[in-house]
Formats: C-alpha cells, sequence, structure tokens
C-alpha cells in the first residue's frame, strides 16, 4: 500500500458548520471535502473529539512520520482518496454549545450527527467513523442506537463494552485516570476559560499532594473550582453498583450489541492500554452475533502503535502496526474504508492479529530497555481457538503448580490502606503526573507514586503475597483472557485483592537482579464477589471464594523464566483504595486496616487461570 505521503491533496474546508441537536444545541464541524466537486457524492468519515477538533492528536503519527500530522494534512489524506472528512467537536467542548458531562450524552450526540450528515447533498449515503481514545468511545455509543448511515468502524483503543468493569471502574474499584483527566481537562475547559479565579486555582494546585491525601470529598477538593467537572467525576465515583446509572448506550455498548447495524468494524488495542478489554469484549460481542468484526492487539500503550516500546521494555522491530500490516495506520484506514465504502476489493484476512510477547535476547537496547521481544500471530477467534486452559494452582509456600495441591494451608497479611502497594506500570493513560503505563521491572522507584523504598522490589512488602513457578523446563506461551480463583477471609466486612502477571526474566549480567516484568492485573472489591449489581459483606474470618478479573495478555515465557502471580489488596494510584470500612462507601473518611487471608489445600480454590498456545503457532 501506498504511504499517506503519496495521498497529499488540496480539499475544501467548512469551518464551524452548527449541528443541530434534538434540544437545539448545536456541534461544530470542520468539513473537508474533495477537491473537485464534479465526482460527488461521496462517503464519509466522522470523527467526534472532546480535544478540540483542530488540535492535531498525539496518535496521528507513524514510523515513518514520527511528527504529529495536522489535522488539515491528515484529512487531505482521506479526501485525496475521496472521502469527505468531518471532525466535530463534542458537547460543551471548545466551538460546540452546551454543557460537557463526560460521556453521557454522546450515544444520542453521534447518532443525530450521523443522521445529519446521511442527509446532505454531499454525502452518498454511507457513514465510516473513526477516532482514537473518546473519539472510539463516541462510535461504540452512537452504533448503539443503530443511526442512519452507519457503514463500518475504525475504533483504536477504546468504545466502551462497559465501563463500569473497564475504563471507568474495574472490579469494583474506580480507575483513577478518571481523575487525572478530570483534573488535566478542567484546567483547559471553557468555565476556566471564563473564570480566571478558577483557572488561577486550578494551575497553582500540586494534584500529586491532592492524590496522597486521598480519599476526597465533594465540594473540597482540587476540581472544586470547576464544579460540573467535580460533579461527573464523583458521580462516577459514588456509583458503586452496576445500576442503570451505567447500563446506558454511551457506557454499555455490550448491552445493546444486538441492536447495533451489522456493520464492518475493527477493534484495536494494546496490551497496556486500559482499554484492552474493551476492545476484546466488542469484538467477542459482535462477533457472537455474525458482524465482521476484527481485532488487533498489539504490545502497546494507548495509541503508541508506531512504537516498538512500552515503558522500560522493548519487543523489537516487529511490534509495530507497520509491521502488522505492510502499511502504516492512515494508509490502512484508507484502503479500509475504501473497501467498505467505495467497493474496493476486500483481501481475506483472518479475524484476529495479535502480537505475542516474548523471545528477546534479554539484553539491554541502545535506550536502555529490557529486550523482550515478540512475534505477530493472526487467528480466527479470541482466545485462539488453539488455545487450551492452563490452570496453576497457589501453594502456602509460594508455589505456582500444575498439580492440584495436597497441603492445606493459610498466609495473611494486613492491608493498610495509609500504605498502599504503589503501581509500576500496567494498562494506563492519560495518568499524568502521578502515574504511567507500560511494562517495568517491579521494583520501587522514586518516578513511581507512592514508592517509599527506592530500588527495593515490591515482592520485598509485607502485603504481597508472590506465588512462582519452578524455573521453566521449556518455552510456554499463553494468549487469552487471565483471572484468578482465591479462597480469602478478612477481619472486616469489606476489602480487596489485586493480582498482578509477572514473567520473572532470570538474573544476568546485565540485569543482576533479573527483571520482573509486569504483563497483566486486576482487582476485585470484594463485596462485588458474586456480582456488581449487590453488596455482600464478608462475615469476620469466614472463608469465601471470589475469582479477580484481570486485564488479557499474550506472552512467550521462556525456558528459564518463572511465572509469577503477586496477590496483595491495593494497586495504587491505578485504582482508588479500599478504606475497608462500610460497603459501597468508597470515599469513606474512615479507614481501617484489614487482617487478610488466603486459604490452601485439598478442595480449596487457589488457581491462576491462564490459556496455553503452541509455542509454534
Amino acid at each position: 500500500m501506498s504511504q499517506p505521503a503519496e495521498h497529499t491533496a488540496s480539499a475544501r474546508v467548512m469551518q464551524d458548520i452548527m449541528v443541530p441537536m434534538r434540544d437545539g444545541v448545536r456541534l461544530a464541524c470542520d468539513i473537508f471535502l474533495p477537491e473537485d466537486s464534479s465526482t460527488g457524492p461521496w462517503p464519509v468519515l466522522l470523527e467526534r473529539t472532546p480535544y478540540d477538533k483542530r488540535a492535531p492528536r498525539t496518535n496521528e503519527y507513524t514510523v515513518a512520520h514520527p511528527q504529529v500530522f495536522g489535522r488539515r494534512e491528515l484529512a487531505g489524506f482521506f479526501t485525496a482518496a475521496g472521502f469527505v472528512v468531518v471532525f466535530q467537536d463534542c458537547r460543551g467542548r471548545y466551538a460546540s454549545e452546551g454543557r460537557f458531562t463526560k460521556y453521557r450524552g454522546e450515544a444520542e450526540d453521534g447518532a443525530e450527527t450521523l443522521a445529519w450528515i446521511a442527509a446532505q447533498d454531499w454525502c452518498d449515503g454511507q457513514i465510516g467513523t473513526m477516532g482514537m481514545s473518546y473519539s472510539a468511545h463516541t462510535q461504540m455509543a452512537a452504533a448503539a442506537l443503530s443511526p442512519p448511515g452507519l457503514a463500518a468502524m475504525v475504533l483504536d483503543c477504546g468504545g466502551f463494552s462497559n465501563a463500569y468493569q473497564g475504563g471507568i471502574r474495574f472490579g469494583g474499584a474506580l480507575e483513577l485516570k478518571q481523575v487525572t483527566w478530570a483534573f488535566r481537562h478542567a484546567l483547559r475547559s471553557r468555565a476556566a476559560a471564563a473564570d480566571p479565579v478558577a483557572k488561577a486555582a486550578l494551575e497553582a494546585t500540586d494534584i500529586a499532594a491532592w492524590f496522597r491525601r486521598m480519599p476526597w470529598k465533594r465540594g473540597h477538593s482540587p476540581l472544586s473550582p470547576i464544579p460540573d467537572y467535580e460533579d461527573y467525576l464523583f458521580d462516577q465515583w459514588d456509583r458503586t453498583l452496576f445500576d442503570d446509572y451505567w447500563k446506558i448506550p454511551a457506557l454499555y455498548a455490550a448491552g445493546y450489541h444486538d441492536r447495533m447495524p451489522p456493520v464492518p468494524s475493527v477493534h484495536m488495542s494494546g496490551w497496556y492500554d486500559p482499554y484492552a478489554c474493551t476492545a476484546i469484549k466488542n469484538f467477542s460481542g459482535l462477533r457472537a452475533l455474525g458482524h465482521p468484526a476484527r481485532l488487533i492487539m498489539g504490545p502497546w500503550t494507548h495509541g503508541n502503535r508506531s512504537r516498538t516500546y512500552a515503558g522500560k521494555v522493548d519487543f523489537g522491530p516487529d511490534a509495530t502496526f507497520e509491521a502488522a500490516t505492510g502499511c502504516d495506520f492512515v494508509a490502512w484506514r484508507i484502503a479500509y474504508f475504501s473497501r467498505h465504502l467505495q467497493g474496493a476489493d476486500d483481501g481475506a484476512e483472518q479475524p484476529v492479529r495479535f502480537f505475542l510477547m516474548g523471545g528477546g535476547s534479554g539484553q539491554h537496547t541502545a535506550e536502555g530497555r529490557l529486550d523482550h521481544g515478540g512475534r505477530w500471530i493472526t487467528a480466527q477467534d479470541w482466545p485462539p481457538p488453539d488455545a487450551t486452559p492452563m490452570p496453576l494452582y497457589l501453594t502456602p509456600q509460594g508455589g505456582l503448580d500444575p498439580r492440584l495441591p495436597r497441603e492445606a494451608g493459610t498466609v495473611g497479611y494486613i492491608f493498610d490502606p495509609e500504605d498502599p502497594v504503589p503501581t509500576i506500570g500496567g494498562p494506563i493513560t492519560s495518568g499524568a503526573p502521578v502515574m504511567v503505563g507500560g511494562a517495568f521491572d517491579q521494583r520501587e522507584e522514586a518516578a513511581f507514586f507512592g514508592s517509599r523504598a527506592p530500588g527495593m522490589p515490591l515482592t520485598s512488602r509485607a502485603d504481597v503475597l508472590v506465588f512462582e513457578s519452578e524455573p521453566l523446563a521449556q518455552d510456554v506461551a499463553v494468549a487469552g483472557n487471565v483471572s484468578v480463583d482465591l479462597t480469602i477471609s478478612s477481619d472486616r466486612p469489606t476489602t480487596d485483592f489485586t493480582a498482578k502477571l509477572v514473567d520473572v526474566w532470570p538474573r544476568t549480567a546485565e540485569f543482576p537482579h533479573g527483571f520482573a516484568m509486569n504483563l497483566c492485573d486486576g482487582i476485585l472489591r470484594t463485596p462485588f464477589r458474586e456480582g456488581f449489581d449487590r453488596l455482600l459483606p464478608l462475615e469476620p474470618d469466614t472463608p469465601v471464594t471470589l475469582t479477580i478479573p484481570m486485564y488479557p495478555t499474550a506472552n512467550l515465557f521462556r525456558a528459564g523464566h518463572r511465572i509469577r502471580l503477586e496477590v496483595s489488596s491495593s494497586n495504587f494510584p491505578r485504582f482508588d483504595v479500599n478504606p475497608n470500612a462500610a460497603l459501597g462507601d468508597d470515599l469513606s473518611q474512615q479507614r481501617h486496616k484489614a487482617s487478610n487471608t488466603l486459604h490452601f489445600g485439598p478442595g480449596v480454590v487457589a488457581r491462576l487461570n491462564l490459556m496455553q498456545i503452541p509455542t509454534g503457532a
């Protein structure tokens, strides 16, 4: 396929065209039409964004063009290929009217925008949607209402399948990237621009210091100067049950999959992106209904598909989107939308393409990262059809064993919400300045918020339980969804249990302590152990079983490596910290230590659930 630089051409531009919504609010669009008006009408590509429709998006770069494309430049690639491009500011953002409330109105606004576009004389009746992150959320939200004209979608790192279970909350806990996002964008909001005093208050705020003072109080938080942003954030924080608040099209596409038009869709994410679960669940849900869905999963952080690294780990030159597909993301989208909106030849491809991490040299790269390596695999479905369950059982001695345990025992620790386990990488975006996503050696460092003993491994903490396999006698490849089943007890009515899957590289001259590389993680707030629509207290020191949901992954554990599971009760600031107080009161100002215990033995559930694939797949 051609590189996008060869597609450049001028376009006719209509700026700030105001599109009326159902309530009279008007949303601003910049519309780019092909220069030759005699060739119309044309199929249309729509991107809706809260980030300023004229501002370059940081993800719009390629290996060959590492500088971010400007919006006019990007639109020109598509207009030269025979598409109209529409960029729209979301409600209450930049040139659009109305009040911004994050996520909640995007289904209706998106569907009405699609209907308006479909009625324009420059539209041939076919509309493709595209965009990353929030712009992916807007796509699935609109699709849930089956809007006219929708003909294809490319969802990059987003599109809530269920925001309660990935994106806003996870396992009953709040993902605190929502807090850092709210603070940063409150500073850029229309309300801040109109109120110099409020803006000055935000600019003078040390958000990291506020994170050290959690839990916050509504009306007395760093967002208090901009009440609209504080209100929607605290609504997400207060709504601990999976109820009707969460079951709207904008937040719960999984509940509307069967109402969506059966149009082609691509769901793309990375193993270190917070929307990995969303991408896979949307793909699986739509594919089960017979929709022509595709899935692409790389070893990437949020939107960084043309990088070979995530955090302090490099995955080799084959890790980029370009290496996976043979072209850059601009040229790929042009080809994709040409197939589905212009009737171009549709080359046969397998529905799933994922990157199996692992297999590298284990040496330092020139940039000082661990060379972990990896390769692309295609498959008919997710998990791959050749994947088989690979349970590993936790033992009281700290082992991970494929054999059922024969020895009973318990292991306990004290979970102190005033001293949570610090987050070191993982599937995180929008977390600056308090957290960063990616793969890292699981050691406390000054760069990671909450680290109190720089240089020390997390496993040295008394509240981190470690379960490891013996050094592997041969390579083991895993690819699929991951979870942990535990039997636990606590002296508090509510507490959390966290899990983290780690690939432990052996010690070498370059890494004398080895390298404990995080693969995926998860959390469960114990009152939700039987469902997220009700709260069940723990009876003091009474064992119960629960399942910790974790993020998916694909990794080759080389011979000599160990498979490690770390279990604790906090992962902060990735997730909010359970105060171990009253059920459902995540913002309780009272905090209690919890004595938490894991139970083991014959007939007792304590298991890591992995999916194994052939190493030569």
